[in-house]
């Protein structure tokens, strides 16, 4: 495998964190070489994207999407990083592509994910691949312009089937690449066709389920704990899950609030073996979502038992009218990480593309606290700055400088990037 290059990272976060931070640049060889010898035979997600958050005594995943929408939030002058994943990850598909077909979301009226499709596709241009974006919508039935807030133009052309390929009228592309979760399905006009298809739809939010992600995660930690010394609970957020759920009709509940009471006594107990003064607290999440939708802070099993009927309807439905069938009560992870001034309250996102980290930003938002999901309306978004490029952290420093910070959150992200290959694995065999 190629070294890495790893962006030095501009924080906003000063303090401590330095405990396991120093174990992880402590033990940077012995990483490295696991993480070589975990992917050996695993092929790594096109793309993804971690949402973690920094708590100072852990540092966790709670989001792993491997549909991404936000690279107009990165911080352009290190495109060339993404370029070259972006060559790095199609050569690894061992097939001849030189034509790319780009399926987005149906969100033709959100300008901030279009300008997102946009700057996904210009990065995939300049890898050296001629690029054209498919919308599967039924309105669309001719080429489409839409002028964008930031000067740029989008083109829009629907896609049609011939056989067993897919395209557009004058293009016919090598490699299908998914920018739409497949929330609501797999659409009847992407099955069977002879494209690779990559993420693969068995990866969409129809079929997958968090509890898994972070099944294959729990066991990757545990992995790597070992190798650096520490508790893998300093990497992994405990999570729990029942059967089925029905909010509206308060079914099901007693298995749920079973479960959050076993997982708060188990976060109480780590709490106290690791000496951290904080009020331990779960998320309920959709099992199958994103967006920030279907999920809640839980402090007390009586949230569960007490929830009114715009909670209950709050937490019923996801994604385009998904309804929740299923959760995941995952151990709620306090970020400590604040942005600007006013010291409003922000978490770190990591993208990936196949092996390699290639930038992120912070998720603020001045309305949350640091107990509550930030993946919400009036949320913003602050590209991390980077100072330069490096593969290795910098032994020199303080514990807290930048590069040893974001080195220790691009460790974190490659573990969940390595999960998802491990369900991705599963999902092709």
């Amino acid at each position: 495998m190629k070294d890495t290059s790893v962006p030095h990272l501009t924080t906003a976060l000063t303090g401590p964190f330095q405990k396991l931070e120093q174990a992880i640049l402590d033990n940077q060889v012995e990483i490295e070489s696991w993480f070589r010898s975990s992917w050996r035979d695993l092929q790594s997600p096109f793309y993804a994207s971690v949402d973690l958050r920094n708590a100072g005594y852990k540092i966790a995943p709670v989001d792993t999407n491997l549909f991404p929408a936000g690279f107009n939030n990165l911080n352009p002058t290190f495109d060339s990083l993404s370029i070259q994943a972006v060559q790095t990850a199609i050569e690894h598909m061992d097939v001849s592509v030189d034509n790319i077909l780009i399926i987005p979301e149906n969100h033709t009226r959100n300008m901030f994910y279009l300008e997102n499709v946009y700057a996904l596709k210009t990065l995939i241009e300049k890898a050296g691949f001629s690029t054209r974006i498919g919308t599967l919508l039924e309105e669309v039935d001719s080429l489409t312009n839409i002028d964008l807030p930031s000067g740029n133009a989008l083109t829009l052309e629907s896609v049609k089937r011939n056989g067993s390929r897919i395209g557009i009228d004058d293009f016919d592309p090598d490699l299908v690449l998914l920018n739409n979760d497949l929330a609501a399905g797999c659409p009847d006009i992407l099955q069977g066709i002879e494209q690779i298809i990559t993420p693969p739809m068995a990866l969409g939010w129809s079929t997958r389920l968090k509890s898994t992600h972070f099944g294959f995660y729990q066991q990757l930690a545990q992995e790597l704990a070992s190798v650096i010394g520490i508790d893998p609970w300093l990497l992994d957020p405990m999570f729990r899950n029942c059967g089925e759920v029905d909010f509206m009709k308060r079914e099901g509940l007693d298995c749920l609030s079973k479960n959050v009471n076993v997982l708060l006594e188990a976060i109480k107990q780590k709490y106290e073996e690791h000496d951290v003064d904080c009020k331990p607290f779960v998320m309920v999440k959709a099992d199958a979502g994103t967006y920030g939708m279907g999920v809640m802070t839980v402090y007390d099993v009586a949230d569960i038992t007490e929830l009114n009927r715009k909670e209950r309807t709050k937490m019923s439905i996801t994604k385009e009218g998904q309804k929740v069938s299923k959760v995941i009560i995952q151990e709620g992870v306090y970020t400590h990480e604040t942005w600007g001034n006013e010291n409003t309250v922000a978490e770190p996102v990591v993208y990936m593309i196949d092996h390699q980290v290639v930038g992120g930003f912070y998720r603020v938002h001045e309305k949350r606290s640091s107990s509550q999901n930030l993946n919400a309306p009036g949320m913003r978004f602050e590209p991390l700055a980077f100072d330069d490029c490096c593969n290795k952290p910098d032994p020199t420093g303080d514990l807290d400088c930048h590069p040893n910070r974001f080195y220790t959150y691009g460790v974190i992200a490659r573990l969940a990037l390595l999960a998802a290959a491990r369900e991705m694995q599963v999902v092709k065999s």
